[in-house]
């Protein structure tokens, strides 16, 4: 049988942490991680636009059932993101309006649902931050089983609860807990050597020297000189 745990986190990314990360678009911090992790192509936002960020509130949830998801929204706290797997699943909506606007009214920063959703209306007109792997207008069961705050995974993305999850245009990410700081680090130098090359782009100025040289290694050598 499968066990049913309900489980207070017991850390989480400071808010200080998620600010910063919040400034840095999300393809710069995979970058720095080895573009070896994401959340999958098929989780994509279903609002209006706005990033995502804050510590994850991990519940995992049999596949077209939210009543773990449910119990989530009345125990996160203001500034948490709830993450759901549900399987991937899109049979049934996993939540619609009226949990999202219940979540919306407790401050919590944002859901990301490993399933469907529905309402597609109107959460794609507001900004409360939603990502799903797709749409139905059947809705959810209330069965259970589930599990709150234990380790999920998102398209092999591992998320343990208190770990940072941002999120863009471009798709979701996780940034472990104990790697943070580091990783902050490193996306912030990453999106600062973006921003140079911004500016020599827009003064044509951009050297391409490296080009060649990366067809040098392949034992092509350019003769753009003549």
């Amino acid at each position: 049988m499968v066990e049913i745990k309900i489980l207070q986190r017991a850390r989480a990314v400071s808010a200080a942490l998620v600010k910063s990360f919040a400034a840095i678009p999300v393809a710069n911090i995979s970058d720095v991680m080895q573009r070896l992790t994401a959340g999958g192509p098929s989780l994509r936002p279903m609002h209006a636009g706005g990033v995502l960020a804050g510590p994850a509130f991990t519940v995992k949830s049999r596949p077209g059932d939210n009543l773990f998801v449910h119990k989530a929204i009345a125990m996160a706290a203001p500034g948490d993101v709830i993450v759901v797997d549900a399987g991937g699943d899109t049979t049934n909506a996993i939540i619609g309006e009226l949990m999202v606007r219940t979540a919306s009214r407790k401050g919590i920063a944002g859901i990301v649902i490993n399933g469907a959703i529905r309402d597609l209306d109107t959460i794609s007109q507001g900004d409360f931050p939603v990502y799903a792997a797709g749409v139905t207008h059947r809705g959810p069961y209330k069965n259970g089983p589930g599990q709150i705050n234990t380790a999920i995974s998102l398209d092999g993305m591992v998320i343990e609860p208190g770990d940072l999850i941002v999120g863009d245009a471009d798709g979701l990410l996780c940034v472990p807990y104990a790697e943070a700081e580091d990783i902050l680090k490193w996306a912030s130098d990453k999106n600062a050597l973006e921003a140079d090359i911004i500016r020599d782009i827009d003064n044509d100025r951009l050297d391409t020297s490296w080009i060649d040289v990366e067809l040098a290694k392949l034992g092509f050598v350019s003769n753009d000189a003549g």
